[in-house]
């Protein structure tokens, strides 16, 4: 068992300054990063993927910056795929208890914010949430309309994206 730990170490180069990687290895630890990103993620939350909110892009951003640190051997190998672990699982863990508690998921996730109220805009949400009217009306058309007119209610929501909905003809 010692031999093979001895040559995975040696394949992968463990214990090796970073300045003395080949070719070779960062690219084989890259493989394996790339492999169990994906295994772990899956097995996380596919929303991660799908900027729902900062919650989940933090995960991504927090991610990428302790996994590239595996790939180039600036932190130990495997301590750092473990810790990654962790990562997602703390992630799972309280997306899983923000559905759970109106509170946490506010702390966690924020809420949506009204922008537009009968075809008028709210000032005061647009100007906190620095959105400008030419923000809206692109996601307006973007949405297949083209008259504030015809918008009851237009909410910030969490993710970034502006929702509509449409007054009653």
């Amino acid at each position: 068992m010692q031999s093979f730990w001895n040559f995975v170490g040696t394949l992968l180069g463990l214990g090796t300054e970073p300045k003395d990687l080949s070719f070779l290895q960062i690219s084989l630890r890259g493989v394996i990063v790339l492999l169990f990103t994906l295994i772990i993620i899956r097995l996380g939350d596919k929303r991660s993927l799908s900027k729902k909110s900062a919650f989940d892009a933090a995960l991504l951003i927090i991610l990428a910056s302790v996994l590239a640190r595996a790939i180039n051997g600036s932190a130990a190998f495997f301590a750092t795929l473990g810790g990654s672990a962790v990562i997602v699982v703390l992630h799972r863990v309280l997306a899983y208890t923000s559905c759970r508690s109106d509170g946490l998921r506010r702390l966690i996730k924020g809420k949506p914010k009204e922008l537009v109220r009968d075809g008028e805009f709210i000032r005061s949400h647009m100007r906190r949430d620095h959105v400008a009217d030419e923000d809206v009306r692109e996601d307006l058309r973007l949405d297949g309309e083209e008259d504030l007119a015809n918008i009851k209610v237009a909410r910030l929501e969490c993710s970034g994206d502006i929702s509509f909905i449409k007054k009653k003809q």
